[in-house]
């Protein structure tokens, strides 16, 4: 899990060893560092390959009160990947923070 502030966004194009095209917004210099990072370790942006409303995948809401991104991600190595049955987010959780919790389902 990470808090890196990468915008990893939905173009996958050339990365879909490392992510799904169900992310949210357009990616940053932050995301491009971070799916480097994940290629050379065989990971997978969990957060990009399922498909919820965007409700379900923003973990960043700015104060501001409108700004969202999806900037928080679990990855799991890629031989795992089949194991990952869901990730999103839950808002609403009393965590008093203006991060959402993100919460990945398991086999």
């Amino acid at each position: 899990m990470s808090d890196i502030n990468a915008k990893v966004g939905r173009n996958n194009v050339g990365r879909q060893n490392v992510m799904g095209k169900e992310g949210l917004g357009d990616r940053n210099e932050n995301g491009d560092l971070f799916l480097d990072f994940c290629a050379q370790n065989e990971l997978v942006i969990g957060g990009t390959l399922f498909k919820h409303k965007g409700i379900h995948k923003y973990t960043w809401t700015l104060p501001n009160g409108h700004t969202k991104n999806q900037i928080d991600h679990i990855a799991v190595k890629n031989k795992y990947r089949r194991s990952v049955l869901d990730v999103r987010t839950m808002t609403g959780a009393d965590i008093y923070s203006n991060h959402e919790l993100v919460v990945a389902t398991v086999r």
